[in-house]
């Protein structure tokens, strides 16, 4: 039988991740299409009105009705599908979506920091991550618990898994200090590293995949991978 959604995506967005992440929190059964952003096929085109992923497909009624935008897509699984991964209480619930915006934020300033064109630039943009994860660490400070509320998995942190997923990559180039001092943050990152959603959430070849991308963006970190790669280079199997 055919799933009734089926999550459009590619394999290295964090936005799909999250959704990802959200339909096996549910146990919702969903199909997965992956696009080349790069050549786009003219069916994407047509049902994405911003050209971007993720898209979900809803059947319905013999028809179908797309969703676009992540933070649309989530809010959509929350009022359909059992298991909320948000809390019950209103207030609550604000907040969580307030630190879902933060981590949106986040990936921003994370593509800042691997598309920095010099040093100069790099070192403010790592400051500037540092100082946004300080954030997060004060406000894990405010309860105990593997997860950002907590004993509960909620929708922040199917946000904050495909966040810590870059630093997996990052760390195999160089530390770069950013996560320094945060153990809260360091134990939440391990903790999301673990859950089998957020494994799950990419494909096997994903570090192959991102390593490959920031090395290609042609900025000051792909210097330093290309520079990495000439003084370690790899060893011919005989």
């Amino acid at each position: 039988m055919t799933a009734r959604l089926t999550l459009v995506s590619h394999h290295l967005c964090p936005y799909v991740q999250r959704a990802a992440i959200s339909l096996a929190e549910k146990g919702v059964p969903f199909e997965r299409v992956n696009v080349d952003l790069s050549s786009k096929p003219d069916w994407f085109k047509a049902i994405s009105p911003l050209g971007k992923v993720p898209l979900l497909r809803v059947r319905h009624g013999g028809g179908e009705e797309v969703i676009f935008e992540s933070a649309v897509i989530l809010e959509f699984l929350e009022e359909t599908e059992a298991n909320p991964l948000h809390p019950a209480d209103p207030l609550m619930r604000a907040r969580h979506r307030a630190w879902i915006e933060f981590g949106s934020a986040t990936l921003n300033a994370i593509g800042r920091f691997y598309s920095a064109a010099d040093e100069a630039a790099f070192v403010t943009e790592s400051k500037a991550l540092s100082e946004m994860f300080a954030r997060v660490e004060a406000e894990l400070a405010r309860q105990s618990g593997p997860w950002f509320a907590g004993d509960r998995f909620s929708l922040v942190d199917a946000v904050y898994g495909p966040i810590f997923r870059y630093f997996d990559t990052f760390d195999t180039i160089d530390d770069f200090g950013i996560l320094e001092g945060k153990p809260l943050i360091q134990a939440w990152r391990q903790a999301l590293g673990e859950r089998p959603s957020v494994k799950k959430a990419v494909g096997a070849d994903y570090p192959q995949r991102l390593h490959a991308f920031l090395r290609a963006k042609g900025s000051y970190l792909s210097e330093i991978i290309r520079l990495q790669a000439i003084a370690t280079p790899r060893t011919r199997s005989a």
